[in-house]
């Protein structure tokens, strides 16, 4: 039987494929799936959850150009999607640099309307979609699908409140597969479950709108009635009333794999005016009996070196090399080992932030608060102000979403909260959705705020110790990458308050590197001193408190001093070098910085970003090159 997938053009060609077809096709989505794991890592389980819905949706909206509206989030199950509307011969690309994206992407088509990859933002963006089209006289529906574990963040509800007293005409999907990457947390979470389980109500509700319907004749009292029994019912078995109580008049639940039962009450919720909620059971992983089984470990899996029979998964690649995370995540064991009063809390990231064995073994002492970003920083200054030491663990790029709560629970009551933000710098093939090189700028503007970054593997244990015995707002950055020990002529440095660890001085400059990327800056300065340009390597460590003595002195008496980061140039380290020159009065004309430029940085491998970015160690090498060139050419 020749492959139906090919012919999938645009979601057009759904309309002419027959039951059968449409249900050959999911194994064919799914295939397709596993042939992209077995040559590179990316989401996985979330994506085979979605594809009887992926199909249903298409089949009975129109979203292409200026049509009716869809708005994935988080964004990450969007492969199925991509699938069918055009970029099925670009598939093998996908996070691949200058490939196809693993989030949606309005460059790439445009049924994708938002780029997105962050959660919770859906709900209020279709609804402004919805408005603005409103506006303009346009006729469409508007469509999210939102996941269960993006569902608590507290935008979701802003948005729904807002929609429920707008009445608007706004269909909202809930994806609910009781996970977000981990195990769902919360009360919400048990409020599902228990939708889960009244499933009778559904068969009631519809059997008591069945009569009202078929009465010719009804009068009021009666019709009162009968619909304070169905709210009564409702009310008794909890089922979607939350959502009633908002505005939205609930569905479900149903069973997001039965394809033709979908496609049925989505073409029944199109005659349906004001706004909707649609629950939907799906199961992460299904179709794959591992990922179905162990979510987790299949949300994002490591290469699938070996597939057997019936979609099984017989080996997964092995990771070679240990991570900064791994280093984090073990020092925070050893911590709240040490010291009863040390906490740790995670948005929903256990797993991305290896923390599942501080989880087992102080199960008291680990907060998983689900993707709510805002809600940990508060709660963790709530924490400090009781006396506590708790850990921010969180992804750089989230703790952005978590901005106002930095500035006025922690920063500006001087509470001892510690922020461990992994993934700092580029993060490869998840894009710059997920890129975390903001967080320098917004966190060292804050008074009381200390900001640092290991240099390599010898830092990251004394930090975190460091970290913890601060008094005050405290954050450590370090990037998505593997374990790096770089060589000293000595032991490391201790860890000072604002200290900067020298380990070589240039007669002819120095790199000053906050972060991991010493490692290239040395392996440049090898390079550089076989040419006879001697140039010498700082570990910053601290980008606020800025180690003035060290650095001034670098600007002061050398003839080039280049400031290299994993962060944006804009307010950066570099910047930070800048303004302590200026404020000395020092002619800062031989000061280069080197970081991520103003602009977004696409998907790609950390090391071809970095290489493109001009951040390896060739590339400072031919900087250095240049500047000398240029010097030199000044005096002929």
């Amino acid at each position: 039987m020749a492959k139906l997938l090919p012919h999938i053009h645009s979601p057009t060609d759904l309309q002419t494929l027959s039951e059968e077809q449409l249900q050959e096709l999911t194994h064919e989505i799914r295939d397709e799936l596993i042939r992209v794991l077995t040559t590179r890592p990316a989401h996985f389980a979330s994506n085979l959850g979605v594809v009887e819905l992926t199909l249903a949706l298409h089949l009975t909206f129109d979203f292409s150009k200026d049509k009716d509206r869809l708005i994935w989030d988080t964004g990450h199950q969007i492969y199925p999607h991509k699938l069918i509307t055009g970029r099925y011969h670009r598939f093998h690309t996908i996070r691949t640099k200058g490939g196809l994206m693993g989030f949606p992407h309005p460059g790439e088509s445009d049924y994708d309307l938002f780029m997105t990859g962050h959660a919770g933002s859906s709900v209020s963006t279709i609804s402004g979609l919805k408005s603005g089209d409103d506006l303009l006289g346009r006729n469409n529906y508007a469509v999210a699908v939102i996941g269960d574990g993006a569902f608590p963040s507290g935008i979701v509800w802003e948005a729904l409140n807002n929609i429920g007293g707008m009445k608007q005409n706004v269909l909202v999907i809930l994806n609910d597969n009781k996970m977000s990457i981990c195990p769902r947390t919360g009360g919400l979470a048990n409020y599902l479950d228990q939708c889960r389980m009244t499933g009778f109500y559904q068969g009631s509700k519809r059997r008591l709108n069945q009569i009202l319907q078929n009465i010719p004749v009804i009068g009021e009292m009666a019709r009162s009635s009968l619909e304070a029994l169905r709210d009564g019912l409702k009310a008794w078995l909890k089922d979607g009333m939350l959502f009633e109580e908002l505005g939205f008049r609930y569905f479900g639940p149903v069973d997001g794999h039965d394809l033709p039962g979908l496609r049925k009450i989505l073409k029944d919720l199109k005659t349906q005016t004001g706004p909707l909620l649609l629950h939907v059971f799906t199961t992460k992983g299904h179709g794959v009996p591992q990922a179905a089984n162990d979510p987790v470990t299949f949300h994002t899996p490591p290469v699938f070196e070996q597939i057997g029979p019936d979609r099984v998964i017989v080996s997964l690649k092995k990771a070679s090399a240990k991570a900064y995370t791994d280093a984090v995540s073990s020092a925070l064991h050893q911590a709240l080992q040490d010291d009863p009063h040390v906490t740790v809390l995670t948005a929903a990231m256990c797993q991305g932030n290896k923390l599942e064995k501080v989880r087992e073994d102080f199960p008291n002492r680990f907060f998983d608060v689900g993707i709510c970003e805002s809600h940990a920083v508060a709660f963790a200054a709530g924490q400090a102000k009781a006396g506590l030491k708790p850990v921010v663990d969180i992804y750089s790029t989230f703790l952005q979403r978590s901005f106002d709560q930095i500035f006025q629970e922690v920063c500006l009551q001087n509470l001892h909260v510690v922020f461990c933000m992994d993934r700092a710098g580029l993060t490869g093939p998840e894009g710059p959705t997920h890129h975390g090189v903001f967080d320098i700028p917004y966190l060292r503007l804050f008074p009381n705020m200390v900001c640092m970054a290991p240099g390599d593997e010898a830092d990251v244990q004394p930090m975190v110790r460091f970290a913890l015995k601060h008094n005050g707002p405290i954050a450590m950055r370090y990037p998505k990458t593997n374990l790096e020990k770089v060589e000293r002529s000595t032991a490391p440095a201790p860890i000072e308050l604002g200290k900067a660890e020298v380990i070589a001085w240039g007669e002819d400059g120095c790199f000053i590197a906050f972060g991991t990327l010493l490692s290239n800056c040395l392996a440049a300065a090898k390079k550089l001193r076989a040419e006879g340009i001697h140039m010498g390597v700082i570990n910053a460590r601290f980008a606020k408190p800025l180690d003035k003595e060290t650095i001034l002195r670098a600007v002061e008496t050398l003839p080039l001093v280049v400031t290299v980061e994993e962060g944006t140039l804009e307010g950066g380290f570099g910047s930070a070098v800048l303004e302590a020159a200026n404020a000395a009065g020092l002619d800062t004309r031989n000061i280069i910085r080197r970081g991520i430029p103003d602009r977004f940085i696409e998907h790609g491998e950390r090391n071809e970003l970095l290489a493109d970015l001009g951040l390896h160690a060739d590339g400072l090498v031919e900087l250095v090159r240049e500047h000398h060139t240029a010097e030199a050419e000044r005096y002929l």
